[in-house]
């Protein structure tokens, strides 16, 4: 591999760093042994966690060592939110949810070998430390003015919600969770979000005070924008999560097959593990060849089979293939097709009525004398069948998996019904 900080820099992953001379010396002296947080705020990890567990196996390819701390005592806090106080969650709910992001972050890091990645709980250094006790070995290297001064806080003492006590201790724990692993692990840098600098470099800041001979670093990723201003990782049906029960794999592929074309180079370079030739290719093809979506398509496989795996990932393009007639609807399992049909327009009814009637009643079509032009015209599809005529009616024989109508106007308007009477 190239100097990992040159790899870093062609993806666009490098927006805020303490040093990067000093950096990409310790890398080539190597190996560094690097951690990031994630606390369980929720049950489970979304887009913008995945841009940071990718750039911790970019780093560990590179011959680092990387730890996973899932905050099991900082998720007790949470860090602060722009406009108002987080809802604490009780000890037990965060465990869980700490048990839940762990399993996520594993597969996507090598616990083998010399430079094995290992998870770390901050509970495990808090939990027995008395208040006296943090507030004399840890809280006195702290400032109050530098805390105000950093912008997750000063944002929120301007507003009307103000700041707790709570909350605005809050870079005081990461800040230590940096110094324990750096005193039981040797860490010498912390990866996080740019939003995240100020809470970044609490922990750089305590270590220097504790040790002023000591060399440690801190990298901060940019934000990702996207070009129609909406905020990454989200969809009219709500936030991208990694949770499979959370986010369906249909719905996470497609999140990547429908990116913008101004936003699948971008999303190639941060999230994609193809060579810079494989990808400036996707590039140029994008350019050359947008209606081909050959970039999205690479990346929306890639991506799921990483988060999802193989088998998850053959069953959803199985699924998108076949909903615009290029495969079999029978042939896919049912939650696989319950989760690709509560993509489109659909509507529930209670017994099967015609075909006219439905394609109007979802909204394929303004009207039912649209829905018998469109008939008419040979341009009414139920799975994948055309209509035959305007007064067909479906059967029950034709409810995939007993449940559901899949209707097609043309070769992309889709929708689904999903019959509920016996």
């Amino acid at each position: 591999m190239t100097d990992i900080v040159d790899e870093l820099q062609w993806r666009g992953l490098i927006a805020l760093s303490t040093d990067e001379d000093a950096l990409r010396k310790a890398f080539a002296d190597g190996p560094v042994t690097f951690y990031c947080g994630f606390d369980p705020t929720a049950p489970s990890l979304h887009l913008g966690n995945l841009v940071q567990i990718l750039t911790m196996r970019r780093i560990q390819q590179a011959g680092n060592r990387p730890l996973g701390l899932v905050g099991g005592a900082t998720g007790l806090i949470g860090d602060p939110k722009p406009n108002s106080e987080r809802t604490l969650n009780s000890p037990e709910v965060v465990a869980e949810w700490v048990g839940r992001l762990r399993a996520q972050i594993a597969p996507l890091l090598d616990f083998e070998g010399p430079n094995a990645a290992v998870m770390v709980n901050n509970l495990d250094w808090t939990q027995g430390l008395s208040a006296i006790e943090f507030l004399r070995d840890i809280g006195k290297h702290f400032r109050v003015n530098k805390m105000i001064a950093k912008e997750a806080v000063s944002r929120r003492l301007n507003s009307d919600a103000g700041i707790s006590y709570t909350e605005f201790s809050y870079q005081i724990l990461q800040g230590m969770d940096f110094l324990e692993l750096f005193r039981r692990h040797g860490c010498t840098l912390q990866t996080g979000g740019s939003d995240q600098w100020g809470n970044l470099t609490s922990g750089t800041d305590l270590i220097h005070r504790v040790d002023p001979e000591a060399v440690v670093h801190a990298l901060g990723t940019p934000l990702i924008t996207k070009a129609d201003g909406t905020k990454f990782g989200k969809t009219e049906s709500g936030t991208i999560w990694l949770d499979a029960e959370m986010t369906t794999p249909y719905a996470f592929y497609q999140f990547w097959l429908n990116a913008d074309d101004r936003d699948v180079s971008k999303f190639l370079r941060i999230f994609s593990f193809r060579s810079h030739e494989e990808i400036e290719e996707l590039e140029k093809q994008t350019e050359e060849r947008p209606q081909a979506r050959a970039a999205q398509l690479a990346l929306a496989e890639e991506l799921t089979t990483l988060v999802h795996g193989a088998d998850q990932t053959a069953a959803v393009t199985a699924a998108s293939k076949a909903l615009f007639g290029q495969g079999e609807l029978a042939e896919l399992d049912e939650r696989t097709l319950a989760a690709a049909l509560s993509e489109v327009p659909h509507v529930q009814v209670a017994e099967l009525a015609p075909v006219v009637d439905l394609f109007a009643e979802v909204g394929l079509v303004a009207s039912k004398s649209a829905a018998r032009r469109t008939v008419k015209e040979g341009g009414a599809y139920v799975n994948n069948a055309k209509v035959p005529a305007e007064d067909a009616v479906p059967a029950k024989e034709d409810l995939l998996h007993g449940r559901w109508l899949v209707l097609r106007r043309g070769k992309k308007n889709l929708a689904a019904v999903e019959v509920t009477g016996g």
